[in-house]
């Protein structure tokens, strides 16, 4: 072979190499997705101890944005649970300690789909004679000591009860008079939001 022919064939093996060749890689990022955080409502209960709840922003948005904002802003600390009901629920979040008091406005219904399940946490409002549109209480909320199915799709439900249970159903022992208020109150000492 002359040296032409040389010259040809590392000119073509040349050009094969950079044309067919390894190609340039590129450098993949691995994205990890930042888990998700999400809402609790703390609340110290004065001689019972914490209740840890999470809180539903993508179901009640406007609900749940009114109790964190009145919880940062300190509203809750020294309330009661004003109204206890064995089976059945209990209430607090009224700064007059007897169901008919708030900070001055309600907050428009966002009513799910969502059950009334033992621990569910739901808005308090007024009835449907003087309220048919179910407009929440701008502060009063429930926890359900039970499984309360005819309260579905009637109330809107904020939030889950995920640790405290046992104390929520110690506070429904407690001795009330005729209309449900405990003898003794029931204080929510420290009330705080949480992200986790």
């Amino acid at each position: 072979m002359n040296r032409m022919s040389w010259v040809v064939i590392f000119s073509f093996s040349l050009l094969l190499f950079l044309f067919c060749g390894p190609k340039k890689t590129e450098k993949v990022e691995m994205k990890t997705e930042k888990p998700s955080t999400k809402t609790y409502l703390l609340i110290t209960v004065k001689d019972f101890g914490p209740i840890k709840i999470e809180l539903f922003p993508d179901i009640a948005s406007k609900n749940v944005a009114n109790i964190v904002k009145l919880t940062k802003e300190g509203f809750y600390n020294g309330l009661t649970f004003h109204r206890v009901v064995p089976g059945f629920v209990i209430q607090g979040g009224d700064p007059k300690g007897d169901g008919t008091g708030g900070p001055g406005y309600e907050i428009d219904a966002e009513i799910s789909n969502l059950q009334h399940k033992r621990g569910t946490v739901a808005m308090a409002r007024r009835g449907d004679m003087v309220n048919p549109e179910r407009k929440s209480s701008g502060s009063q909320f429930y926890i359900c000591l039970d499984n309360l199915p005819h309260l579905d799709n009637q109330y809107t439900i904020i939030g889950q009860v995920r640790e405290g249970m046992e104390l929520v159903d110690k506070i429904a022992t407690v001795e009330r008079d005729a209309r449900d208020k405990p003898l003794k109150p029931v204080i929510m000492e420290k009330v705080v939001v949480i992200e986790e």
